[in-house]
């Protein structure tokens, strides 16, 4: 039987497991569809058209699926989409679609979202994603998997952060973050290679050296231009396939609007 507190406000067009726990003074308003295992601690708020998977976290304050936050939206039903053993720390905000990116935000699964993080609008988030306190990501940005966010970072819309991409905290930014690197600073800068990341990921030291090697040569020892260096690095390692993918990043990113790979043909 479903454990709800007798103060929890639940809608009559609500989907809820039966196992599902909701605590006190939660609101679940409109169609929402919540999977097994899931809870709703204290003050919690799901709403809208979302469906949260099986075994996910909600705390107190957390907004999950209220309407965006853009002018161009009309109450359109528009949907949010979450995985499975999500953890959204107390005060996360996410908000589903619009019409105009796709009407769908994407979750996927096992990520943590920190206290105060904000996911927008058309958003696409991976897999063992981080967002630690207070990162702030615009509309129609994606996230690769295993991407770590730190405290205060916050991303302009249609940016993309690349898998297993690390960003330091309280920075700014404003372009792509190609897969695998670090970045950090004001202006945000590629500052080495994530091999910790790598390597938490299961990745050998014959995978990442030369991943390690390409981004110290185009982004880092400054001896030649960006693109001497990737023409250097595409000749050394064609068939590689992370470096043949921090390459394709790099291409996409020059080839959109101000470094914006999403960007390019918006307006």
């Amino acid at each position: 039987m479903t454990r709800i507190h007798p103060t929890a406000v639940i809608d009559p067009q609500a989907q809820v497991h039966p196992d599902v726990r909701i605590g006190p003074q939660c609101v679940v308003q409109g169609p929402v569809e919540i999977g097994a295992g899931s809870v709703l601690y204290a003050q919690a708020t799901v709403m809208g058209r979302t469906i949260l998977g099986t075994g996910n976290v909600v705390f107190p304050g957390a907004v999950i699926g209220a309407p965006p936050q853009d002018l161009k939206y009309d109450g359109e039903p528009t949907l949010l989409e979450i995985g499975d053993n999500n953890s959204f720390r107390e005060h996360v905000t996410v908000h589903p679609g619009t019409d105009q990116g796709g009407g769908r935000t994407m979750i996927g699964s096992d990520n943590l979202f920190m206290i105060g993080s904000h996911v927008a609008h058309d958003c696409s988030i991976g897999n063992r994603v981080v967002l630690s306190n207070h990162v702030l990501l615009a509309g129609h940005i994606t996230v690769g998997d295993r991407a770590v966010l730190n405290g205060a970072s916050a991303c302009h819309h249609y940016t993309t952060v690349g898998r297993l991409a690390y960003v330091g905290g309280l920075t700014r930014i404003t372009q792509d973050v190609h897969p695998f690197t670090i970045v950090e600073g004001h202006p945000a800068r590629i500052r080495a290679c994530n091999s910790i990341g790598m390597r938490r990921a299961g990745l050998s030291e014959d995978e990442i050296q030369p991943v390690k090697n390409a981004i110290f040569s185009i982004f880092v020892s400054g001896k030649m231009s960006a693109a001497e260096a990737m023409a250097g690095v595409e000749a050394e390692h064609p068939d590689h396939p992370l470096v043949q993918e921090l390459l394709a990043s790099i291409r996409a990113s020059q080839q959109g609007r101000q470094g914006r790979a999403a960007e390019n043909g918006q307006r």
